[in-house]
């Protein structure tokens, strides 16, 4: 039986997506075909959700075993990165190598598809974990970082079915073309849904702001994708939730 028809099936396969919790699925696209996986982008914030919760929990164990904040700021961040399996990071890795090296759109492309780290991606790494843990050391409480944390993984995560949506992949095979382009509703009760959640955890005032500030980021990111790449691959899609979600803990630290 195909489990992966209907929500729950839909959302399962997303979960498989974007963590590395055994779901009990096949791989994407060995049983569904391309654009299963774009039909589920609308539980990708849920999903988000879920994986902020945890990381939440492992800041407020660490900081209750008397860590102070730095450590269990870096610890929910590598939380986040072991339920992921670095998924999100590698894209971003990958993304700063091809779009920062190359002198065409072959060359950047082939650069992406290399499993090796360049300078821009080993830059982009050390920032990207960086702000994450400055910006949950200096929220500091526990409550008000778990509600960050959730906010930023379900909003980052939220915005990519629209992403998928209205740009084309920049090559017919990889991960980005499989997974197929998502549908009108699908793609926008994603993104509504990490906003509520995002609004929800963040209050009116600061979740406007940070979904703004995020949406912004992505928007200059996917800019420079189509110019240099034509669209986007697995690994952009990996960057714009890595951006989003750096961009939405800088502003709930900031509130």
């Amino acid at each position: 039986m195909d489990t992966r028809r209907g929500i729950f099936g839909e959302f399962l396969l997303a979960t498989a997506v974007l963590t590395r919790l055994p779901m009990g699925l096949d791989p994407p696209g060995e049983s569904e075909g391309e654009g299963a996986v774009a039909a589920a982008c609308w539980a990708f914030p849920l999903v988000g959700a879920g994986i902020g919760f945890i990381a939440g929990g492992v800041f407020f164990a660490a900081q209750a075993a008397g860590l102070g904040s730095a450590a269990p700021a870096l610890l929910a961040v590598l939380a986040g990165v072991l339920i992921t399996g670095a998924l999100h990071e590698d894209g971003l890795s990958d993304t700063a190598d091809g779009l920062g090296g190359g002198a065409d759109r072959e060359r950047k492309l082939a650069i992406m598809r290399d499993s090796r780290c360049g300078t821009y991606g080993v830059v982009a790494l050390v920032f990207g974990i960086g702000l994450r843990a400055a910006a949950l050391a200096t929220i500091g409480d526990p409550i008000h970082a778990g509600l960050a944390l959730v906010a930023a993984h379900a909003a980052s995560r939220g915005f990519l079915g629209p992403a998928m949506r209205l740009l084309a992949p920049a090559r017919a095979d990889g991960l980005g073309a499989a997974a197929g382009r998502p549908g009108l509703v699908a793609a926008l009760v994603g993104l509504l849904l990490g906003a509520l959640i995002a609004l929800g955890c963040l209050g009116p005032i600061s979740g406007l702001v940070a979904l703004g500030l995020a949406a912004a980021a992505i928007a200059v990111t996917a800019a420079l994708a189509q110019r240099q790449i034509g669209g986007y691959t697995g690994d952009v899609l990996g960057a714009f939730q890595q951006i989003g979600e750096i961009v939405m803990l800088l502003v709930a630290s900031a509130s």
